[in-house]
């Protein structure tokens, strides 16, 4: 079943690149008692989404952030190491780069990419939500073209 508006995000763990090395982190963390932007990407260094999904973010943080959201996270079915060293090629600094390693988040939003035909094995549907305190407020999944889950579509919704 596909996450919707109106439903809690589902518990879970992330990796992020911690000071000392990889640490996990838990939904929790992140979106209790805050008001969050999720996008979430097929794969790091992937065209669409190194060209133009995490730029236009990276672009925009701060306006985004001026709209009371507290932290804007970019999620994708990637290792940690993959999504520390697309954070800083991309001098995405001020986003939080979570790693859903095997994709267990993922598949508990529903939200799964078959990408086997293209040697990619599962992965996140390109999506952007808005989650407040724990909960979804918007929710944009693309079907092909980045669109929806844009960071101008995002800004636009805030």
């Amino acid at each position: 079943m596909t996450i919707e508006v109106g439903d809690r995000v589902p518990a879970g763990m992330f990796t992020i690149m911690g000071a000392e090395g990889p640490a996990g982190l838990s939904t929790a963390d992140i979106f209790d008692g805050k008001k969050v932007v999720l996008f979430a990407v097929p794969g790091a260094f992937t065209p669409t989404c190194s060209v133009s999904h995490l730029p236009g973010f990276v672009v925009h943080v701060d306006e985004i952030k001026a709209k009371g959201v507290d932290t804007v996270a970019c999620m994708s079915v990637n290792d940690v190491f993959v999504m520390h060293a697309w954070g800083q090629s991309a001098n995405a600094e001020h986003l939080m780069m979570l790693a859903d390693g095997n994709g267990d988040f993922t598949g508990a939003l529903g939200l799964e990419l078959d990408g086997t035909g293209f040697g990619m094995g599962k992965r996140s549907q390109r999506f952007a939500m808005i989650v407040d305190d724990g909960v979804v407020s918007l929710l944009n999944v693309d079907e092909g073209a980045l669109e929806g889950s844009s960071a101008e579509a995002i800004l636009a919704a805030l």
